[in-house]
């Protein structure tokens, strides 16, 4: 069964609808076996443009193209049977005009099987959003630290401390009013993250912002264990998959090496042995 006990695939205004309720669980996915894995819990699976530092190794989100999210939404579309699939649009691929994000916004939805689209940014892209909506297109939004913007910040560092919280404010005010169907708050003050989620009517997903959020997000690898290059202070670790993978490859390179692998149970005989009369194993 998913989160919501649904057999279904969940639709944006479910998700809408999710305000004040049962916190919506999110996580991201950017492959097909993942994908499957977190179905079953999930309300929201995100193809996130964090593909690129997670898979590809690139030091920022700014690398990622229309291209390698539209491959990653194809993948993990193939493995999800019930949550709401959103895929980030990537750096460059929104921000010029509501005619471009329409466009490429499209052509992500039509290759990949999406339900919406997400896309980073607050009263500067609400234009953008009311034009998406507008024609069809759900959008996600997401205000405080945006990624996209890492060299504008100067860093990975917390927004909306101090004076800066009314801008984070109005932000999320005004991809609420534009029509986004939810918003996420990354790494922003609690108490702001909370305020905000009292005062707007769609549902927030925090990510580094409050417990008091209509739901939650993290990147899948970072709360498996599986990407190590930095920590955020926000990411709880429910296993360390990374250190039992490298445990299990110096064992079987070891093995290897003292020729203990392959043993006898894993290669073939001459013949074939048959059992009522078909080849066995």
């Amino acid at each position: 069964m998913s989160a919501t006990g649904q057999e279904k695939d969940l639709t944006p205004p479910e998700i809408s609808a999710r305000k004040g309720k049962a916190p919506l669980v999110c996580l991201t996915a950017y492959t097909t076996p993942i994908a499957r894995l977190v179905d079953p819990h999930c309300d929201v699976v995100l193809v996130g443009d964090s593909v690129g530092m997670v898979l590809h190794g690139l030091p920022t989100t700014l690398g990622v193209t229309l291209d390698m999210m539209i491959m990653h939404g194809q993948a993990v579309r193939r493995g999800l049977e019930r949550a709401l699939m959103v895929v980030d649009m990537p750096f460059g691929s929104y921000e010029e005009s509501p005619e471009q994000a329409f466009r490429n916004a499209a052509r992500v939805m039509a290759e990949t099987g999406c339900a919406a689209v997400k896309l980073e940014g607050g009263e500067v892209m609400a234009e953008t959003i009311r034009f998406l909506t507008g024609r069809g297109v759900p959008v996600m939004a997401h205000v405080g630290l945006t990624p996209q913007a890492v060299n504008a910040f100067g860093g990975y560092r917390v927004q909306g401390r101090g004076r800066d919280a009314e801008r984070i404010r109005r932000d999320a005010l005004a991809v609420a009013e534009a029509g986004a169907l939810a918003v996420v708050l990354e790494k922003v003050p609690e108490t702001l993250a909370r305020g905000i989620t009292e005062e707007i009517a769609i549902p927030t997903i925090g990510i580094g912002a409050s417990s008091a959020c209509d739901g939650q997000i993290l990147v899948v690898d970072d709360m498996l264990g599986l990407f190590g290059d930095f920590r955020p202070k926000f990411v709880k670790r429910y296993a360390e998959l990374g250190q039992a993978a490298e445990a299990a490859i110096a064992t079987y390179a070891r093995e290897v090496k003292e020729r203990r692998f392959p043993a006898a149970e894993h290669v073939f005989g001459e013949g074939p042995k048959t059992v009522n009369g078909e080849e066995a194993a």
